[in-house]
């Protein structure tokens, strides 16, 4: 569920149409810039009702995902 999650709201704020996004997919290879990763990470936060760091630097999805996961009750 949290992977399908993030990546849904990944693809909404992707720049790159049609991207075929994996847990191994970097925000610069999905076109996410810094400003649009806050953005991701607000709605997760209000889709999943968890409270996530701003400090936290993730390499890829599969990071991202990871951590999101281990934030949801």
């Amino acid at each position: 569920m949290v992977y399908e999650k993030v990546v849904e709201i990944l693809k909404q704020h992707s720049s790159m149409e049609g991207l075929d996004v994996t847990r191994e997919t970097t925000f610069q290879d999905a076109g996410i810039d810094s400003l649009d990763f806050v953005e991701i990470l607000m709605e997760i936060e209000e889709a999943l009702g968890v409270e996530l760091e701003l400090e936290e630097n993730f390499a890829n999805v599969g990071e991202l995902v990871d951590f999101v996961s281990s934030k949801v009750k």
